[in-house]
């Protein structure tokens, strides 16, 4: 049973967040200030294996069929939404985890919406949602190395690049995680706050204690709209505006990362094919300036001729030369091989659909995954692109480049 009403401007949709909710509690997905937040549980699934996406679709479909439905704007994100996140790998014990959250706000221009989840045989009351007491920051906050030290990541890399050059591989995505220890838990709702203010141009997300920040975005399903923001190729900012002018035209005439970038547009332009006509490809990309890194950046666009969802878009998308490599069988054979750790949803589709299929599916990026048994306990990742011309040094300062925004997060004030 689920109810839509509009509502008036009632703050922030980040600060509507109760300090009551923990990081399994929380769902987020907004971008400069607009999209959706939610707190508690009215439904979930769990899946996994190689059939989790085709699961996890079938749950909802029969879940948003059978519901009862009072939906006032009938919006994009309006109605009973679940957020979902999905293992970059089938083999992962980390599965697919969808939510459908008890209350949801949500916020489009100037319309926003509240939205009320019940599971018995009424309709739930209404409720007036405000601004929550401040999140705490984290306490006494330590950093170590995951499975590889900086050092044995690199040696990595330059096994990596060797295969690429003796022609096993055109590109492969390596990643490699960070360990969070604090002294008391750790508040999500802190951790989405200082991102939403420092990387307004991601989508900030939380769903099921995976949070972060990514600035791709998979794919976007809109009465029958799809587009798909694609990024590769990476270059550090310097804090010098000049200077980062020169940096980003150096970075759209770097052969390695256009290279890169074009095994990346081409696999998602392949795996839309099939369910779009006028697929729109851009011939060049476009500089993203992000506040620690600038991206080489593709925005492909088409029309949808099936009857595919959000999720089943997401699902034929991932995993996309962007986090895994070229040949995809190839370079995610690599990758169980060399990256020695489990992704878990890291690299995976993160993000919403709603009861009419529509949705927002980002690559989990920029994040840190709760650990179920401590919420004082984290892991961050953080990946890179391997290519021909790839330096070790350079792919390892990429990385951790990568890994600020949620240090920042946890350790600034």
């Amino acid at each position: 049973m689920a109810r839509t009403v509009a509502i008036d401007d009632p703050g922030a949709l980040l600060s509507l967040l109760p300090a009551t909710a923990g990081p399994d509690q929380v769902s987020s997905w907004v971008r400069r200030g607009e999209g959706l937040v939610g707190w508690g549980r009215a439904l979930e699934f769990r899946a996994s294996g190689p059939d989790r996406f085709a699961q996890a679709q079938a749950w909802w479909k029969s879940v948003a069929n059978h519901a009862v439905i009072r939906d006032d704007l009938r919006l994009p994100g309006t109605g009973p939404v679940a957020f979902g996140s999905f293992s970059f790998s089938a083999d992962s014990p980390a599965g697919a985890a969808l939510v459908v959250p008890e209350v949801l706000v949500g916020q489009r221009g100037s319309q926003w919406w509240l939205t009320t989840i019940g599971v018995d045989s009424h309709l739930p009351g209404a409720l007036t949602p405000s601004v929550a007491s401040p999140p705490v920051a984290p306490q006494d906050v330590t950093f170590a190395d995951g499975a590889l030290s900086g050092a044995k990541w690199s040696t990595v890399v330059a096994h990596a690049v060797g295969r690429i050059n003796a022609g096993e591989m055109d590109k492969m995505v390596l990643a490699r995680d960070l360990e969070v220890d604090a002294g008391s838990a750790i508040d999500p709702r802190w951790l989405l706050q200082r991102l939403a203010e420092r990387y307004d141009n991601t989508w900030v997300f939380a769903v099921d204690g995976l949070v972060g920040a990514t600035p791709e975005l998979l794919v976007r399903l809109e009465k029958g709209l799809v587009t798909s923001r694609v990024l590769a190729g990476t270059i550090r900012r310097s804090g010098d505006d000049e200077h980062d002018l020169a940096l980003a035209a150096s970075l759209a005439r770097s052969s390695k990362d256009l290279e890169e970038h074009e095994y990346a547009v081409r696999s998602v332009a392949e795996a839309l094919a099939p369910h779009c006509s006028s697929i729109n490809v851009p011939e060049s990309p476009f500089v993203l300036h992000l506040s620690n890194v600038m991206h080489l950046a593709t925005d492909v666009a088409g029309v949808l001729t099936d009857h595919a969802t959000s999720l089943a878009l997401a699902a034929s998308l991932h995993p996309s030369a962007a986090v895994c490599g070229t040949p995809t069988l190839v370079a995610d054979a690599a990758i169980s091989e060399l990256e020695q750790m489990d992704r878990g949803r890291y690299a995976g589709p993160v993000g919403w659909t709603d009861a009419a299929g529509d949705g927002e599916w980002g690559i989990a990026l920029r994040c840190g995954a709760f650990d179920a048994a401590s919420p004082s306990r984290m892991r961050l990742f953080a990946g890179c692109g391997i290519v021909a011309g790839s330096d070790p040094a350079g792919e390892l300062a990429e990385s951790d480049a990568k890994f600020v925004p949620m240090r920042d997060a946890l350790t600034a004030r």
